[in-house]
């Protein structure tokens, strides 16, 4: 009798715990983002810009940003090329996620008892930036990689990637290719050539430490890479629009003085970039 009051109380915190985990998980889903917008709107501000901003005042400082939105079109094929070979090699093959290296990704943080290794796909770092914070909590986690299948649900290739390179942050306050473009280089984001577009591309993984005007011998390293590699990735051509293109925000140069960043830890993600096969895009 004793056995059998003790396993009904046991099912039932079971399916209690079950139905809270449900609740949850429904919570998460009915609270994420509807992107169907990003169709149409370009974001006038990210999550993480925000997050950049508090991060400065929270120091006593102006917060730094540089930005000017541009189309897809006006973004030169080098810098889309050099951008998925350093960020996304696999980005014609996935739905937003790549699952292959999401698990090889679960696997090595497992064995380390650690979340460390990245495994996000340009549009799960675009999800990261527009609306989450930079943790590695799993349900920030898990938002992530629900909001990149929406993207990719709601959103052709080239608007993806036209976001992402509008509003990855390209080192302190700057943000977006042009305005990286224009900061490192002296010159526009459709005018960047093959050695300027992968010293940008190579500087992603840690754009506050890298700088694509001043290359360090790992960049440097990185950028070589990349251009071997450029020739086989084909970037998303642009696709036909319904109606107008989205407006661009208006550029935004809040630029106070910029003092000189500390020297921060060295960079252990500067891995090499995997050898990848010619990418085509589909027919």
């Amino acid at each position: 009798m004793t056995r059998t009051r003790s396993l009904r109380s046991v099912g039932r915190w079971s399916a209690g715990a079950i139905a809270v985990v449900f609740a949850y998980l429904g919570y998460v889903y009915l609270t994420l983002p509807d992107v169907r917008q990003l169709g149409t709107t370009n974001p006038p501000t990210t999550a993480f810009m925000e997050l950049r901003a508090r991060e400065a005042r929270g120091h006593g400082k102006e917060p730094r940003r540089v930005q000017r939105w541009v189309s897809y079109r006006r973004i030169s094929p080098n810098l889309t090329r050099a951008v998925l070979v350093a960020e996304d090699a696999a980005f014609w093959q996935h739905e937003g996620v790549d699952l292959e290296e999401l698990q090889k990704s679960i696997e090595l943080d497992w064995a380390r008892g650690q979340l460390l290794r990245g495994a996000s796909t340009i549009t799960q770092q675009l999800a990261k930036n527009l609306y989450l914070s930079p943790s590695r909590n799993p349900v920030r986690k898990l938002r992530e990689l629900i909001i990149a299948r929406r993207l990719e649900a709601a959103l052709p290739k080239a608007r993806i990637l036209e976001l992402y390179l509008n509003v990855i942050e390209w080192g302190d306050g700057i943000y977006g290719v042009e305005a990286a473009a224009r900061t490192y280089f002296g010159t526009s984001a459709s005018a960047l050539g093959p050695r300027e577009s992968a010293l940008l591309a190579g500087a992603i993984i840690n754009p506050r430490l890298l700088n694509p005007a001043k290359p360090t011998a790992r960049l440097v390293r990185r950028q070589q890479l990349i251009l071997s590699r450029m020739g086989g990735v084909t970037p998303p051509p642009e696709p036909p629009r319904d109606g107008p293109e989205p407006p661009a925000p208006p550029p935004v140069e809040s630029v106070p003085p910029l003092e000189s960043p500390a020297p921060g830890p060295p960079d252990t993600e500067l891995a090499e970039p995997p050898a990848v096969a010619p990418t085509v895009a589909p027919a």
